[in-house]
């Protein structure tokens, strides 16, 4: 978002970014020094290239900073609101998309709703404080991976609200805007290799370059009743339904990384790029794209073979260096998502979801916690010691490993847990990864499929 507000400001300077970190003070004292410019870096397989982005005036940290952050989001000035703070930063149950009123985040702060911690909090506080001096609201725009995310924050918004206040609640529905849009670049983590790239080839000490990849999407529904930069002039995509293009990139791009990411981390690929670069890894993502994803996909999206092929593409991207380890965090919150309405449109149909529920069965063996080595995998997941008790009582057998995860409603819902077909499809997967390795299940299915 900063590079794209960093395109508009050369017609109109009158906008910029105030962040906000809500755990740590890292962005803040890193860029702080610098005046909160960064380097945005953008590598290929061709070369790179490097630019310095001017868009972001501060950064808040609400650790320390709350009254000051809240401040700012009540001030008049700030007439849009953002979030990138995935999938486990909106206090919700990820199979119905509903505020998880038994979040710790969300029991303080409907007991001190003057200081929140979560990030619905401090907007529901933003917005009272706003509603309590006669300054319009600003819009709240998602840019997490959620499933009609505009909706699903202002739902999880408005639940929040109604356990306050029932008129503040009424005033969320009929007068703040929630567009949905669908986020598509590729970004690694910093390293350190990335800062003296950047100090070697600018002669700049930068304490947080940015590294990314040429491609880049951004979709977004055009409901900005308080106004916004003139983001189509920096080839955002301003459109009246963000839906089908939300569900493009969940299914084909996160779906894809999600299964790619287990099953090239237990097979010792570190880099996406090396995973895919293995051949049945690269047939087993171009197939679950192929047959089981574009199939459940809406008919009036244009072809999506080039889409496909663009992905492959990005996946194989050497310069990017992009873990597996770092794309397989969270899962459980990331799965419901990104691989099992896949699932659920398949099974409705009748048809196999074979490719998307070895994806889910290379999660399943990744959080037992060791690897296909013996070598311990850090598991970082909200649910990792509960999954980990999981694992460790199903004692090595397929099933009981199988029907223990499946048991954790917030990700498989009511739903899958009674399916038989999906459950004898994972304990047969489970059962593969435990005996012969990623690898050579993935052959196996592969092999299958060609029969």
């Amino acid at each position: 978002m900063a590079a794209y507000v960093d395109d508009t400001l050369g017609a109109d300077p009158s906008w910029g970014i105030i962040g906000a970190s809500l755990r740590r003070p890292d962005t803040r004292d890193a860029l702080a020094p610098q005046d909160f410019l960064y380097t945005l870096v953008v590598r290929s397989g061709s070369g790179t290239t490097t630019r310095v982005i001017g868009s972001v005036l501060d950064i808040l940290d609400a650790t320390t900073q709350r009254e000051d952050l809240i401040a700012a989001l009540a001030d008049p000035r700030t007439r849009i609101v953002s979030l990138t703070v995935t999938e486990k930063g909106y206090c919700h149950d990820p199979a119905t998309g509903a505020l998880d009123p038994t979040h710790p985040d969300i029991i303080h702060d409907l007991a001190h709703p003057e200081m929140p911690v979560s990030a619905t909090g401090l907007i529901v506080r933003a917005l009272e404080l706003r509603r309590a001096t006669g300054v319009p609201p600003f819009t709240v725009l998602c840019c997490d991976n959620l499933p009609a995310n505009g909706e699903t924050v202002a739902r999880i918004v408005t639940g929040f609200a109604a356990l306050r206040d029932a008129n503040l609640a009424d005033f969320i529905v009929a007068e703040v805007a929630f567009p949905s849009t669908m986020v598509d670049r590729i970004v690694p983590a910093t390293t350190e290799d990335d800062r003296k790239f950047v100090s070697d080839a600018t002669g700049i000490a930068d304490a947080w370059p940015v590294v990314t990849e040429p491609f880049a999407q951004w979709v977004v529904e055009d409901k900005f009743p308080a106004g916004r930069p003139r983001f189509e002039n920096a080839g955002v995509q301003l459109v009246g339904d963000v839906r089908p293009y939300e569900l493009m990139k969940l299914r084909m791009l996160n779906g894809s990384h999600s299964t790619l990411a287990y099953l090239g981390y237990l097979a010792g690929y570190e880099y996406v790029s090396d995973a895919i670069a293995d051949p049945a890894i690269h047939a087993l993502i171009r197939d679950l794209m192929t047959e089981e994803v574009i199939p459940t996909l809406p008919r009036d999206l244009r072809d999506l073979a080039p889409y496909r092929d663009a992905l492959l593409a990005r996946f194989a991207n050497p310069a990017l260096k992009h873990r597996t380890w770092q794309i397989a965090m969270d899962g459980s919150q990331k799965l419901p998502q990104r691989l099992l309405g896949t699932i659920r449109d398949r099974l409705a149909l009748g048809r196999p979801a074979n490719r998307a529920a070895l994806g889910v069965a290379a999660w399943m063996r990744y959080v037992i916690g060791v690897d296909e080595h013996g070598r311990a995998i850090d598991v970082r997941d909200p649910l990792a010691e509960r999954l980990r008790a999981i694992a460790d009582a199903a004692g090595g057998a397929p099933a009981r490993l199988v029907d223990g995860l499946l048991s954790v409603k917030e990700v498989f819902g009511d739903d899958l847990p009674g399916n038989a077909v999906f459950r004898e499809t994972l304990v047969s997967h489970v059962a593969s990864l435990m005996q012969r390795g990623s690898l050579e299940t993935v052959r196996i299915l592969l092999s299958h499929d060609r029969r």
